[in-house]
């Protein structure tokens, strides 16, 4: 391989310290779903008052993200990272001395705006010259797995603690995680990471662009798809496949490792042309959610089906990552960092949306149903990954002219 390609020592601990950074950044935002039932008996509120602290975060993360991005997009991003990892300490300790719905509910939205751009940055610097082109897909895959291994690790860390010593206590120690990825991101970051003017036509411009609309819905159907069946997962093991509550924990524990290969998986598929390779990738994926309707008959072949859903639902983060700034450079280069902000927010609107229509299935048409559904969705993606690709191709046959 050409040195030029080959990951420098520096370069393999910025990647490292993104994928801390997204590590912590994944903890604080999932391990409260594990936290619910004590919280709501805490604080004297219902478990769906506190289900809120959970759209609430997604829907800031949403609307924030992009916002903030775009207002910041100009200035050095080392100084940013700094404060912005500051505010996401200062919104998890509020959250661990919080003894009121409205304090907690307050804090919690401080941290999603901090984390949506924190993440945006992270991507952002994945796709930055300092990493070598062949490279890109590997650094963006472990930068996203940060928040696989939340999942995997962070999250029921979090969520033991949390039902053993307290709630605030799990605050307390995401807290302290955040600290320690200041402290590493201050040291490794580089400095000079230079913002770039845009205008707000520019921002807007964008965001209404009929390539990034279409780009957009790509991650978000995808991961839609998916999350249509994850939502309703453990209650398809229990009511379904009849499995004893005790191998639950287990199965969650093994659809979070094969997650991980997910992201690596994705990481090899964006190295080229990842783009025309993902209509095949979700064609795949419908194939897999559709069939969990016939494979649930029996709870060996589930499992496999299971696996293989997990398998296939983060192959697209690394391709759409690059594809997004990709187009960013074509049509508005002074709107990278907008780009670099859309994926995450993207794959947030698309659990929003899974996870909604997941409910509609399941409370009209009956809980095994959320297959199919979930495969439609899947195929959607496969249609409308075709249609960008081919429009892209032809925007570029045509400057090529």
């Amino acid at each position: 391989m050409n040195k030029k390609n080959k990951l420098s020592k520096q370069q393999r601990f910025l990647i490292f310290s993104l994928f801390l950074l997204t590590f912590v950044l994944g903890t604080s935002e999932f391990a409260i779903v594990g936290l619910l039932n004590e919280i709501a008996t805490d604080l004297g509120i219902t478990i769906a008052s506190v289900g809120t602290l959970v759209s609430g975060f997604a829907v800031s993360f949403a609307i924030g993200t992009p916002i903030v991005t775009a207002l910041l997009s100009r200035f050095n991003k080392y100084p940013l990272m700094v404060i912005l990892i500051s505010f996401f300490i200062i919104g998890n300790v509020i959250s661990a001395l919080s003894d009121t719905y409205v304090v907690l509910f307050l804090s919690r939205i401080l941290t999603a705006i901090a984390e949506g751009v924190l993440v945006a940055y992270a991507l952002n610097i994945g796709t930055n010259d300092m990493i070598p082109n062949e490279k890109k897909g590997f650094a963006l895959s472990m930068i996203f797995s940060g928040f696989t291994f939340s999942s995997v690790i962070g999250v029921p860390l979090g969520t033991y603690i949390g039902q053993v010593y307290g709630w605030h206590v799990t605050f307390w120690s995401t807290s302290t995680l955040g600290v320690i990825a200041l402290i590493i991101s201050m040291i490794i970051i580089p400095r000079n990471i230079m913002g770039v003017k845009s205008s707000i036509k520019n921002q807007v411009g964008l965001l209404i662009h009929p390539q990034f609309i279409l780009a957009f819905l790509i991650p978000a159907l995808s991961i839609a798809a998916t999350f249509i069946v994850y939502t309703y997962l453990i209650p398809i093991m229990d009511e379904v496949l009849s499995i004893p509550l005790e191998y639950v924990s287990l199965i969650l524990l093994l659809y979070g490792i094969v997650s991980v290969f997910s992201n690596m998986l994705g990481g090899k598929i964006a190295r080229k042309n990842g783009i025309s390779k993902l209509r095949y990738i979700f064609i795949l994926q419908a194939i897999i959610l559709a069939s969990f309707y016939v494979t649930a008959a029996s709870v060996f072949s589930a499992m496999i089906s299971i696996l293989l859903m997990s398998l296939v639902v983060f192959v697209q983060g690394s391709t759409s990552q690059i594809y997004f700034v990709e187009l960013a450079e074509k049509h508005f280069p002074a709107a990278r960092d907008l780009a670099a902000s859309l994926t995450p927010v993207s794959i947030n609107f698309g659990i929003a949306i899974g996870s909604a229509m997941g409910g509609i299935v399941v409370t009209n048409v009956g809980l095994i149903h959320v297959s199919w559904v979930g495969g439609i969705f899947a195929l959607a993606a496969s249609f409308v990954t075709i249609i960008s690709y081919r429009l892209n191709q032809r925007v570029q046959a045509k400057k090529s002219c």
